[in-house]
């Protein structure tokens, strides 16, 4: 390590690093800086402090997108925190992106307040009646992830822009395991050399889903999500295609890009090893923003788009192709390694988390549910006959041993675990549902005590991978410090069903034990993490959270 970066590096929370983990960040920052060179198309990487990189524009690019919230144009600097993006974004690879039924029954404010925010037009900000919330979301509502990690090794992303008529990638697209396209985009022999004719999945904004039987346009298998909410009125559409239909669950970018096109990302991420994007404004020389079936009309920043997709490809986390680059597009030996990249996300790690407890302990909110139960599949009862007798459950129903054995082997290094984000896009935010750890016969008698097991470190300095094969199953140790006692230790266990009716209580520690009955594993059952409550607020969840109950 060079005495810049030394001196850069030293001193602070780095101190909780070891030598050979600075320097592991210190090479990946190199191998990042010199990548964005490389591949960047005239944009370069200053390297601040440890985790903290500049991407800059030269000067003379022409920003042309103003910003009429701030009255400016668009910067020609984007600052980034490289550890924060490479934990975030490994998360990723490990979470689902489709909103389900286990994750309303495990979120503490899941049916009563976050279900009505994925519903427009409730005609209440609650579900007060959770039936009527029911009957909108019940089309499109799985009860368990109906996507894996690792479910295919190799995945498209399909943008818009007018730059994929300059390059025929149509059969590359097609040569993908799963094509992800972007809401109206027609796919048609004639954009085919183009853009391809695989159609996989679809991620669509509300707009364009009212418009979803045209854009299907005959297509049966392809599977449909929604971006932000559903509507009353889609549910006659969907009640009459074959195809599936859900919501996506995934974050707010704050300072990454913005649109239908990085959702999209986020989707193929949780679902495939390596992800191709095409169509994305990634080339200088961006005036206007262009889509390649019709006539430009104002999108999204194009220069904040383009630095960070460049910092993610540079992280490993995407590849880019597009006209510019389509002469080296198989070249991908100056991003870095995956090795590097796990070098530094132990370090990443050890350095956001300290010596915490380990990728489990990000969690927000845990719960349990049933391994054996397969949970009701999405649908209703006046289905068309169209639908019923289709296939559209098909990737709910699928059987475990049928998944490409990377992705069986991935569900069980992580102990069958299911991670979910909630509303932002802190790594604090997850909500995780697991099988139990103790089966019917060892539940235990209402009333007896229970003792916390001893917390596992997660070692990040001698088997850390990005792909978490060694992870905890034991709760966090500093989990419960909010609540105390050893009430909080035995609201850790998976077997304990708390009380509910906290939600018409006022908030308090009560100083006598309060009573939990002991229930067998038949549902999804929530307990707190610590800081739980900080995005979900409320009356309801101060009283739930002080008191460990829901």
């Amino acid at each position: 390590m060079s005495p810049s970066l030394s001196l850069i590096f030293a001193g602070g929370r780095n101190s909780d690093l070891s030598k050979e983990q600075i320097r592991d960040l210190s090479d990946f920052q190199s191998s990042v800086q010199q990548c964005v060179a490389n591949r960047g198309l005239g944009l370069t990487a200053q390297i601040i402090d440890l985790c903290k990189l500049t991407l800059k524009f030269p000067e003379g690019t022409n920003s042309t997108w103003f910003n009429e919230q701030f009255k400016i144009y668009e910067p020609l600097e984007y600052h980034y925190d490289v550890c924060e993006a490479i934990l975030l974004w490994e998360q990723y690879r490990n979470m689902t992106t489709v909103l389900t039924r286990e994750y309303l029954d495990a979120r503490p404010d899941g049916w009563l307040e976050y279900a009505a925010k994925r519903i427009a037009q409730l005609g209440s900000d609650k579900c007060y009646n959770r039936t009527l919330c029911e009957e909108h979301l019940n089309l499109i509502l799985p009860g368990k992830p109906p996507f894996h990690p690792r479910q295919f090794r190799t995945c498209a992303v399909v943008g818009n822009s007018g730059d994929l008529l300059k390059t025929e990638f149509g059969e590359e697209i097609d040569g993908h395991e799963a094509v992800i396209r972007d809401n109206e985009a027609p796919v048609n022999e004639k954009y085919s050399k183009y853009v391809g004719l695989k159609r996989d999945f679809r991620l669509v904004v509300r707009g364009a889903a009212r418009n979803m039987v045209k854009i299907l346009n005959g297509s049966t298998d392809e599977v449909l999500i929604i971006k932000s909410v559903t509507h009353r009125d889609f549910n006659a559409m969907i009640k009459s295609i074959p195809n599936p239909v859900y919501l996506f669950q995934g974050i707010v970018l704050r300072r990454g890009a913005k649109g239908t096109g990085m959702k999209s990302i986020e989707l193929a991420l949780s679902m495939c090893d390596i992800v191709d994007i095409y169509g994305f404004t990634v080339d200088p020389g961006y005036t206007e923003w262009t889509r390649y079936f019709s006539t430009p009309r104002k999108g999204h920043n194009p220069l904040q788009g383009r630095a960070y997709y460049q910092l993610l490809e540079c992280l490993g986390v995407i590849r880019i192709h597009s006209p510019m680059r389509a002469q080296r597009k198989h070249d991908w030996s100056d991003v870095p390694s995956r090795e590097m990249i796990s070098r530094a996300h132990a370090a990443a790690l050890r350095l956001k988390r300290g010596h915490g407890p380990g990728q489990f302990g990000s969690c927000k909110v845990w719960g349990n549910v049933d391994p054996d139960s397969s949970g009701p599949t999405s649908g209703s009862s006046d289905m068309s006959d169209v639908r019923k007798h289709s296939n559209y459950n098909k990737w709910e129903v699928r059987p475990f041993e049928s998944l490409r054995k990377e992705a069986r082997d991935h569900h069980a290094q992580m102990e069958s675990v299911s991670l979910y984000k909630m509303d932002g896009n802190k790594l604090d935010d997850l909500v995780t549902l697991s099988p139990p750890k103790l089966g019917a016969s060892s539940v235990a008698p209402r009333g007896s005590a229970i003792k916390a097991a001893a917390t596992v470190a997660y070692d990040t300095d001698a088997s850390t991978t990005v792909d978490y094969s060694s992870v905890i199953s034991v709760f966090p140790a500093e989990a419960c410090e909010t609540i105390g006692g050893d009430a909080c230790l035995a609201d850790i266990f998976p077997e304990v069903r708390l009380e509910s009716d906290a939600r018409n209580e006022a908030a308090r520690i009560p100083s006598e034990p309060f009573e939990r009955e002991y229930v067998e594993y038949n549902e999804a059952k929530t307990v707190f993490c610590a800081e739980a409550c900080d995005d979900l607020g409320g009356e309801f969840c101060e009283s739930a959270y002080q008191r460990g109950v829901y």
